[in-house]
């Protein structure tokens, strides 16, 4: 997937903030596993009302990361690692879809699959 309308890489400063993004980026995608599906679930929910409130991600900019031309911080880890994806369409994911999509994942999972979550019920 290339992106046709990148001018240079994404930068950010590796800061404290930014560590602390990377680890709640991953708890993002471990929770499901480690924490009941409705804490799981709110955490989703007040970071998909960031992005509606205030059209952004608070932490980027505390780590220098700067949100125009469509980067996020998945933009930036990406493009850390040499992957070239469509900005555009990575960030209407991050923004819209991946959140909610985990929510339910984390519902499914334990609920209907009926595995606990390891850490906190």
């Amino acid at each position: 997937m290339s992106n046709t309308s990148v001018n240079s890489p994404a930068k950010s400063e590796h800061n404290f903030l930014f560590w602390f993004h990377v680890l709640i980026t991953a708890l993002a995608w471990l929770g499901p596993f480690l924490f009941s599906w409705w804490l799981m679930a709110t955490a989703y929910g007040i970071v998909t009302l960031q992005f509606i409130i205030f059209k952004r991600c608070l932490l980027n900019s505390k780590h220098a990361l700067d949100d125009q031309q469509d980067v996020t911080f998945y933009t930036y880890i990406f493009e850390s690692f040499g992957m070239t994806l469509n900005r555009k369409r990575l960030k209407l994911w991050v923004r819209n879809i991946i959140y909610p999509v985990l929510g339910v994942f984390s519902y499914l999972w334990q609920e209907v699959l009926h595995f606990d979550p390891l850490l906190f019920f």
